[in-house]
């Protein structure tokens, strides 16, 4: 009778070193999920920051922008005369000039008469400047009555719930902004900013109304749309050479880039997350090497024997750098997981853009792999001491 052997597949012995004591494995895969969670909270929150700062800028239909040299970002921009603006019809490939007025007032809830500072854009209704849901031609129509608003669906609840009073309940809501009187024609969507809780969309007379301060002609921004086809780095340049000092001028992408770059650069928020996100890599290493340390301490004796047998140093790196990476793969996944759920809790509560993205999970996957791999080549000095002569 012939036999048939079968052979039992090896298990690595990194595997074998690692699950031998599972509470001792699973609070390092709960270290590492913590860690792998504060930073994806950390860089969720700060591209949520950036993506919510810039939606106006994306959203603004025109190829070139001019601002005034004093403004820093769309929650902080002075003011320039109209007059600028309407230099730019003569440069050739110059269609159309577009005013852009920009300020904060104070909102007075129509239903608890709490007031809360509102972002108001005001712009020519037949221009169709911005390129939000809710933006119709019939929508915007609306705003051509004297203090008639577009309120943003998305703004905060602590201007009241206009959207569900005129969508469920038919109701004509009427309030005041800046201590003008104002109706609410219609909704469009943009969402709120770290800068800005609401906003409303008005005509340049209805914005003059409620900043009875502000003199016709002194705008925030000037939007500037090129004829199909003209290649806007020449007029940019020109525009350069003819505004001087006076005015910045921006493509559609440094005008986006201007705004995030404040955002990243001239605020502590910036610095906020990437130091958190710091700080949960360096917790991340400091639990791995603990675990990774005990690990081979404990089995330092295992390690002298199988250098006496002929096992080169080489070889039991190789078993820790395998502990190291199998912990990274089996603490990512959970943190993978509850970061989507609290990205959704997150997005409910504030409306801030935040979603996961390919190139977030992939960058915190290769953080949490280097993160182990810096903790195992350190536990790995404790291998020096693993003499062969030891255990005789």
């Amino acid at each position: 009778m012939i036999k048939v052997a079968f052979l039992r597949p090896r298990i690595p012995l990194a595997w074998l070193q690692l699950t031998r004591e599972k509470v001792r494995l699973l609070v390092a895969l709960a270290g590492i999920s913590f860690s792998g969670i504060l930073m994806f909270m950390q860089l969720g929150f700060q591209d949520g920051l950036f993506e919510s700062a810039i939606r106006f800028h994306v959203a603004l239909q025109g190829d070139i922008f001019l601002v005034s040299p004093q403004s820093n970002a769309l929650i902080a921009m002075d003011n320039f005369s109209q007059r600028r603006l309407f230099q730019a019809l003569n440069i050739e490939g110059v269609a159309e000039i577009s005013p852009i007025y920009l300020n904060f007032a104070l909102w007075k809830n129509p239903e608890n008469s709490r007031t809360r500072g509102i972002f108001v854009i005001g712009l020519d209704p037949d221009a169709n400047i911005l390129n939000l849901p809710g933006l119709t031609p019939d929508n915007l129509s609306q705003i051509k009555q004297d203090d008639v608003v577009l309120f943003d669906r998305d703004s905060r609840a602590e201007f009241g719930a206009v959207a569900q009073w005129i969508e469920q309940e038919g109701r004509e809501i009427s309030t005041e902004v800046g201590g003008h009187r104002i109706r609410v024609g219609g909704l469009f969507q943009m969402g709120a900013t770290f800068g800005a809780d609401g906003t409303i969309i008005v005509s340049e007379r209805t914005f003059l109304n409620i900043f009875q301060q502000r003199r016709r002609g002194i705008i925030e921004a000037g939007l500037i749309r090129l004829q199909p086809g003209v290649d806007p780095q020449p007029v940019i340049a020109r525009l350069k050479q003819m505004m001087g000092s006076d005015l910045l001028v921006f493509s559609k992408d440094e005008f986006v880039e201007f705004e995030r770059r404040y955002w990243a650069e001239s605020t502590a928020i910036g610095f906020i997350f990437s130091l958190g996100t710091i700080m949960g890599f360096v917790v991340g290493i400091i639990i791995v090497y603990q675990i990774l340390y005990t690990d081979v301490t404990d089995h330092l004796a295992e390690y002298a024997t199988l250098k006496a047998m002929g096992y080169t140093d080489l070889y039991l790196l190789g078993v820790v750098f395998q502990e190291a990476i199998t912990l990274a793969l089996l603490g990512y996944i959970p943190a993978f997981s509850l970061a989507l759920i609290l990205y959704e809790l997150t997005r409910n509560a504030t409306l801030l853009p935040i979603s996961m993205t390919t190139e977030r999970a992939v960058f915190i996957f290769v953080l949490i792999v280097v993160m182990c791999f810096i903790s195992g080549g350190i536990a790995v000095r404790r291998l020096r001491s693993a003499d062969p002569a030891d255990i005789f």
